[in-house]
């Protein structure tokens, strides 16, 4: 527990390390590169370019501050980073040098006193602790799992599937040929890349895109413009190469009772994690409804496997939005409204009491999908959501 003092001083001084903004977060990560580059092998480098990792350590630091008294309102997003934590493989031994250049950076920009900085190494310490627990538990069970393991292991590529123009599958076996770890529906899996002209190790987080299997994982990755990872994926990686992958890990995933009726909501790629939890309710008692966004027929990928899926279960509905379809696309059979999302066209399907929504895609259809639902009425402890990249609040 902290000292009383302790939470005084942090209190007293967050205001002022909130209004540094960004300052404080771009001072820190250049900080911390330039002594421990190290490091650029496990961020993501071109979330630093684009700012986002430096909003969400901002905000991580002004939520800590202000629920130091109130800890336990921090668990959910204390649950979320650390399955992101134990897919970069972070030690205890990087949280001490995040701390010292966090510490670092306070003295640099502020000169605080001797004084505020001990109480701030102290709060720091405690939630690093926090950390280290509960993703030592991580490792550990997945470790102790079925087919599971403790770091990396060796995956091969065995199959490659281009699902839509955007979107292609990867289908990874273990080299060794033994079991892969099951994981719940909604989960990721790490992957580590260093080819030939990567300057740093890239490690990416996948959503699992079918129902866990016994001696393989798949993904399905969007071709992102500009992006280093989804490119060489797409344009290089070929059957028969060679990756690591960190075990399957995520706070998003399916829970609901046998009785719970469902909806999936998903926009562009944001489908893969909904689609593995989509296939693991075939056997569902109540109502699953699909529901999901694409740019038009072209980008819509897996859509006649959902097509198939809802026609052979009673209790599986579908429909689908098109922003702006093609010419070519056919209204009867692959999708019923053009446009943006509009959960009213089918507020009957989607309304239904006990009912509760998983939803993945663009931060922005998130923020829309779930303003909808708040305003017909929906609790907000039964939505679900689950962002790409660092962490937002919807």
């Amino acid at each position: 527990m902290l000292s009383s003092q302790t939470i005084d001083i942090v209190k007293a001084t967050a205001p002022v390390i909130a209004q540094t903004g960004p300052a404080l977060t771009a001072h820190f990560y250049d900080r911390m590169f330039s002594h421990n580059p190290e490091l650029k092998d496990i961020f993501n480098m071109s979330n630093q370019r684009n700012g986002d990792q430096r909003e969400a350590l901002f905000n991580a630091i002004c939520a800590y501050a202000s629920n130091i008294e109130n800890l336990p309102a921090l668990l959910p997003a204390v649950e979320k980073i650390a399955h992101k934590h134990t897919s970069f493989m972070i030690t205890a031994e990087q949280y001490a040098i995040v701390g010292g250049h966090l510490l670092g950076t306070i003295d640099d920009l502020l000169s605080p006193g001797q004084e505020v900085l001990d109480a701030w190494a102290e709060a720091y310490g405690l939630l690093a602790d926090i950390f280290i627990k509960r993703e030592e538990e991580i490792y550990q069970e997945n470790e102790g799992k079925s087919g599971g393991w403790r770091g990396t292991r060796e995956f091969i590529l065995t199959e490659k599937t281009q699902e839509s123009a955007v979107i292609t599958s990867f289908t990874f076996k273990p080299a060794d040929g033994g079991e892969v770890a099951g994981y719940q529906p909604g989960q990721y899996i790490g992957i580590y890349l260093q080819p030939e002209g990567f300057e740093f190790q890239e490690i990416r987080q996948y959503s699992l895109s079918s129902v866990p299997q016994a001696d393989q994982y798949r993904i399905s990755v969007k071709r992102e413009e500009g992006g280093k990872v989804s490119s060489y994926l797409h344009d290089t990686l070929k059957v028969g190469d060679k990756v690591q992958l960190a075990p399957p890990a995520g706070d998003f995933f399916l829970d609901v009772e046998a009785t719970t009726p469902v909806a999936l909501i998903s926009a562009g790629v944001g489908l893969t994690p909904t689609l593995s939890m989509l296939e693991t309710l075939t056997g569902h008692q109540a109502n699953v409804h699909w529901l999901h966004a694409a740019e038009n027929g072209g980008h819509h990928a897996f859509k006649h496997t959902i097509a198939r899926m809802v026609a052979e279960h009673d209790h599986f509905t579908s429909n689908t939005w098109y922003r702006e379809p093609l010419a070519s696309d056919s209204q009867a059979e692959d999708f019923q409204f053009d446009g943006m999302m509009d959960l009213g066209k089918v507020k009957d399907l989607v309304v239904t009491p006990g009912m509760h929504y998983y939803f993945c895609g663009p931060v922005g259809f998130m923020q829309h999908v779930a303003k909808q639902l708040l305003e017909m009425g929906v609790a907000e402890e039964q939505l679900h959501y689950e962002c790409f990249g660092p962490h937002k609040v919807i």
